[in-house]
């Protein structure tokens, strides 16, 4: 790796081990946009260094326990209103019907997915949680995680802002959390733009959120939206912010890049998607920010270049389900996992099925959580290649 040398002082720096600052980053990202092949090659150089030529996935089932939501984004279309025929508010029957099914189809992970704290705005959803026994939503989390270990599968929530004590309870039951930061301008939060009617995204209640896994010690998902109207400073501000908050407590295990595509039934729906030939450069500023981090892009929403993302500096898909739709983009389809071996390996990666939580992290669980995972674990600490294909 050494052996590469670049114009650039901060590349080289970067390949000397050197931590990259925020000016640094800025400077490299302004000399990409006219020639992104040297930031691409150190992107390149370090995810091999330190993820070697594996890439990885979690092969899930998605619950869509609730859709309705406290907030309202102008990009979403998972969240629902009462009466509309995507409504979901799932009993337990269901859940336990669904967990069965994963189980046949050998997904790993049970991604539980909620709106933010509907019970505070609907009427809906307080006679539904009362319906099935429990007073607020992450109650109810907590009962379908059991249900999930029951079942064999491996609980992921992702709930929007819990606070400490559900957070707490939730650990003993889900092996990783995950909430997007999505990312930490003010700006987006002010009238007229995406985030204006969604208190839950305000970037310092997310970022509290953040603290407080990092405290429980969680091993945690975030990531940013890419597109949604945010400059190039916002974006490596929002990946500085992931950086310092894993530099202090060390659990966040996974950065999702997800672009933006525009749902027809929201407001933003005429915005254009995310660029990719810009969004490519914040995958690869990701790597050079974080140089040890996994990083992934959903597969669904670059259906037609996903690949490609390997060498500028991704080492996982994120969960794919061969069973449920992505609730979040309906409209994209999740490929098959055939297909993303077969094009993984055409790209020079062999595709690792991991549990929810990657293998580096697995002293953050329970004795009780280990156990249960070494029952399918390959000795690399992946799911055992018979078991998911």
């Amino acid at each position: 790796m050494n052996n590469l040398v670049f114009d650039s002082e901060n590349l080289n720096n970067i390949l000397e081990n050197k931590p990259v600052s925020h000016q640094d980053a800025m400077e490299i990202y302004q000399k990409a946009v006219e020639n992104p092949n040297d930031l691409f090659s150190v992107a390149q150089s370090l995810r091999k260094k330190f993820k070697k030529d594996s890439v990885t996935f979690s092969k899930k089932a998605f619950f869509n326990i609730v859709n309705l939501c406290k907030d309202t984004c102008s990009y979403c279309t998972y969240k629902s209103e009462p009466g509309e025929a995507k409504l979901s508010l799932m009993s337990k029957q269901q859940i336990s019907e669904l967990l069965g099914l994963a189980k046949k189809y050998r997904c790993v992970e049970a991604l539980f997915v909620t709106g933010e704290q509907p019970e505070q705005r609907y009427q809906e959803a307080r006679d539904w949680l009362k319906e099935n026994g429990f007073k607020t939503t992450a109650e109810y989390l907590i009962h379908a995680s059991e249900l999930a270990l029951k079942t064999g599968l491996f609980p992921h929530t992702n709930a929007g802002n819990l606070n400490y004590e559900e957070m707490k309870e939730l650990k003993k039951t889900n092996v990783s959390m995950g909430i997007m930061l999505e990312n930490v301008s003010e700006r987006l939060t002010e009238k007229g733009m995406p985030h204006h009617l969604a208190a839950s995204k305000r970037p310092k209640t997310r970022l509290e959120i953040l603290k407080n896994s990092g405290k429980l010690g969680i091993p945690m998902t975030t990531g940013i939206l890419v597109g949604i109207g945010e400059t190039m400073e916002e974006i490596i501000d929002s990946l500085f912010a992931i950086k310092q908050l894993n530099d202090r407590h060390g659990n966040i295990q996974e950065v999702i890049l997800q672009n933006f595509q525009p749902k027809p039934d929201t407001k933003m729906r005429d915005e254009p998607s995310a660029d990719e030939k810009n969004f490519k450069l914040v995958v690869a500023l990701s790597r050079i920010i974080m140089p040890q981090m996994n990083i992934q892009i959903p597969p669904n929403l670059s259906p037609k270049s996903y690949q490609s993302f390997l060498s500028v500096g991704i080492n996982d898909w994120g969960g794919i389900s061969p069973l449920t739709p992505d609730f979040v983009n309906p409209e994209f389809s999740w490929p098959e996992i055939n297909k993303v071996n077969e094009n993984s390996k055409k790209a020079g990666f062999n595709l690792k099925c991991r549990f929810p939580i990657y293998p580096e992290f697995f002293s953050f669980i329970s004795k009780e959580l280990r156990d249960k995972i070494s029952v399918i674990q390959n000795e690399e600490g992946f799911v055992k290649e018979e078991y998911w294909r």
